[in-house]
């Protein structure tokens, strides 16, 4: 099973359209969707090592363009939406303690923060419920997204063929893994916000 995923997320990144689904997924992951764009992202820059700095940049601006939905959703309908995102994310309770940090370290916040495996549309509605300068979300986001999403892709570009050789005899492994940092962000998102 984990194979035939492998192999179709393969086929789909060098799919023509591939791009825009890449883009699509970085955009919603922002703000409300909870599978990030990296699932897309790896195998694309795998299947074509040329364009890894396009895909990345594809990435970064969808997501920092998605995070401006996700601040929106703290902006303005905090209550109603963005509340029962921070619940499905074990959030509501640490919501409070977090704004009055974000408040203080904002800036450094999202940037830090916007690197890690923790979710950033937990960022952004945070941003918005805590009406942080907009000029200064976006500056933030672009560096923290761009450092992310750069990097993975300067890594997969320099040494893909044999990370890509790795992954295809280790799979589970390196499946395990992934799915370890990714519920290792929920777990820190839960105890660090």
């Amino acid at each position: 099973m984990i194979r035939r995923l492998y192999d179709w997320m393969m086929r789909l990144a060098a799919d023509r359209r591939a791009t825009w689904w890449l883009a699509c997924v970085s955009f919603v992951e922002s703000s409300f969707f909870p599978i990030p764009p990296d699932v897309m992202l790896i195998p694309m820059i795998l299947a074509n090592p040329r364009r890894a700095f396009h895909i990345a940049g594809v990435c970064t601006l969808a997501s920092v363009v998605g995070g401006f939905l996700g601040y929106a959703i703290g902006y303005w309908v905090l209550e109603a939406v963005g509340r029962p995102i921070l619940a499905m994310y074990g959030q509501t309770e640490n919501f409070e303690a977090f704004q009055a940090m974000f408040r203080d370290y904002g800036w450094w916040i999202i940037v830090i923060k916007g690197m890690t495996p923790i979710p950033y549309k937990l960022i952004t509605i945070a941003c918005g419920a805590a009406h942080f300068p907009l000029l200064s979300f976006a500056a933030a986001s672009v560096i923290s997204r761009g450092v992310r999403f750069f990097l993975v892709a300067a890594l997969l570009w320099k040494f893909g063929e044999p990370i890509r050789a790795f992954v295809e005899k280790r799979l589970t492994l390196v499946t395990t893994l992934f799915v370890a940092l990714l519920v290792g962000g929920f777990i820190a998102a839960k105890y660090l916000i």
